[in-house]
């Protein structure tokens, strides 16, 4: 079994000031529990996104070898399925238990991957092991139901069965999957404006999906983003620590130019019986067009553009440092970030105030330093995307009152920005930003501000600052939204059923329903 190396040469990424070997950076995929090489040989390049420097390089494998991991993952779900919960529920409490002890190290790694502050790392480590210890609870409460019976002869119950195999899958795949005249016409939209959202928090996504699947009995197959392939292939590394088996978790590493190959084989296998998916809902739409040939199960958790709605009776200290935790956490580049900042004209001055001295007082710069508070974009698209939207809000008569250019540290940095007097027909209403823009949105009346809340077909979060009891339970049933956060932005937990409606996604993820997701019902009667 190959043992991942760390060092200068393949491997430039400074862990603190220390250049020791790292015990959890790989540059293999993991397959089977083995660390392996793609069918050609192939490999790609991740980098720093602060400052282009190259960490390493992963295998860039293909449809074969996703095939052959699906393979590995189905034979490995035959033996898996039969363990019992209180089983799978301690190998998982274990794995928890590892995550948390190499906090430090995993969340160096995913700085250097994704950018985010040291800081953000470590939180999301801690929260995407929240949800290894979460599913090694609810593994054993995946209970079925017994049902009264019409007949004295007949004993009707459920049960609950583990689907099988689960592919976890990113949109990088989108530019050559789908080869219509109707994508080919989006392309130049959604190479800038499509995200995977396993590159933004690429340790926690694959712990809420993996952890749910195995808690449930199913094997997985998962393809990282392929900007942060690191963090996945380090939780691998620690999965195999605490006893799980080979085949059942197994990371697929490639490249965007091979993703497409990859993406198509996990939705055609008719060994593979879940899909779950995070990213853009075109893109969604498209993988369950692939499915359903073959009936997939599918688990998505697609596009957002969230509301967040101040009213004059709101505490406006409150409800700005609430929109700045939500909005500029991981440089603005989360599913859940407010993006559409509604605020009620009699509070509006104060608030653009106080948030532009707010945003003003960040500190950009790479996520390693102490101090920072605001790391780089992902990459050039996403900057691109950020530039796209501030000149369209200010071509319809919005005002930058802070920021709205391209940070002087050069790359893919970018000023945290607030622009006012922003229209409802600028195109930041109806498309998601994902990056540190913040535009700020008049409004008179109640019924006005639902009615632009829910003028998008996308659902996933909204948030509400108000001081009215009773506005806040109307507003919140009102809102077409899976997710409400009431004077508080920090919404997320392994409790919480994750998840949105309308154009937003199927299913939910984290909570007792997440389990759903990866199990069956199947009815038993009894003739007695």
């Amino acid at each position: 079994m190959y043992a991942g190396r760390f060092c200068l040469r393949r491997f430039p990424l400074k862990l603190g000031t220390s250049r020791c070997y790292a015990t959890l950076v790989k540059d293999k995929a993991y397959i089977n529990g083995a660390w392996m090489d793609s069918d050609d040989r192939k490999t790609f390049k991740v980098k720093n996104p602060a400052n282009g420097q190259e960490l390493g390089e992963v295998p860039d494998m293909g449809a074969n070898d996703a095939e052959r991991a699906i393979e590995y993952a189905y034979d490995a779900f035959q033996s898996w399925k039969e363990t019992t919960a209180k089983y799978r529920g301690k190998i998982l409490r274990k794995w928890f238990d590892l995550v948390n002890q190499h906090e430090d190290e995993l969340a160096k790694i995913l700085t250097a991957e994704n950018g985010k502050t040291l800081a953000e790392a470590k939180g999301e480590v801690g929260y995407g092991a929240s949800f290894l210890e979460w599913y090694s609870e609810e593994a054993k409460r995946n209970y079925g139901d017994v049902v009264p019976s019409p007949s004295r002869t007949k004993r009707m119950l459920f049960i609950r069965q583990p689907i099988g195999v689960a592919a976890m899958i990113t949109p990088t795949a989108i530019r050559i999957v789908f080869n219509s005249s109707f994508f080919d016409k989006l392309l130049t939209k959604l190479v800038l404006f499509v995200v995977g959202f396993q590159w933004n928090f690429p340790s926690a996504m694959i712990t809420r999906k993996v952890g749910a699947a195995l808690a449930a009995g199913c094997s997985a197959v998962v393809k990282p983003g392929e900007d942060t392939p690191l963090s996945a292939l380090a939780l691998a590394e620690l999965a195999e620590q605490a006893g799980v088996p080979p085949g059942v978790i197994n990371i697929v590493t490639c490249d965007r130019q091979n993703a497409p190959a990859v993406g198509k084989v996990f939705c055609e296998s008719p060994l593979v019986h879940a899909i779950s998916f995070t990213g853009s809902t075109e893109t969604g739409k498209k993988l369950l067009e692939m499915s359903a040939s073959t009936v997939k199960k599918a688990s998505m958790e697609l596009g957002g553009n969230a509301p967040f709605i101040a009213f004059d009776s709101a505490d406006v200290d409150a409800a700005v440092g609430g929109l700045m935790g939500s909005k500029f956490r991981g440089s603005g580049q989360t599913c859940i970030c407010s993006n559409r900042i509604f605020v009620q004209s009699g509070i509006y001055d104060q608030f653009c105030e106080k948030l532009s001295k707010a945003v003003g007082k960040l500190v950009v710069g790479d996520g390693m330093n102490a101090g920072t508070s605001m790391g780089p974009l992902i990459n050039e698209r996403a900057v691109q995307k950020v530039e796209k939207h501030i000149q369209d809000a200010v071509s319809h008569g919005g005002e930058i009152l802070t920021g709205g250019k391209r940070h002087s540290l050069g790359g893919s940095f970018f000023e945290p920005t607030v622009i006012s007097n922003v229209p409802t027909n600028a195109a930041v209403c109806s498309e998601e930003t994902f990056g540190p823009l913040a535009p700020v949105i008049k409004f008179n009346s109640e019924d006005e501000v639902i009615a632009l809340a829910n003028s998008t077909r996308v659902g996933l979060a909204g948030y509400i600052y108000s001081g009215d009891t009773s506005q806040v339970w109307r507003v919140a049933e009102r809102l077409e939204v899976g997710m409400v956060g009431i004077n508080e932005t920090a919404i997320s937990a392994d409790c919480i059923a994750f998840g949105g409606v309308k154009e937003s996604g199927l299913g939910r993820e984290g909570s007792k329903y997440g389990l759903e997701e990866y199990s069956e019902i199947k009815y038993l009667c009894f003739g007695v």
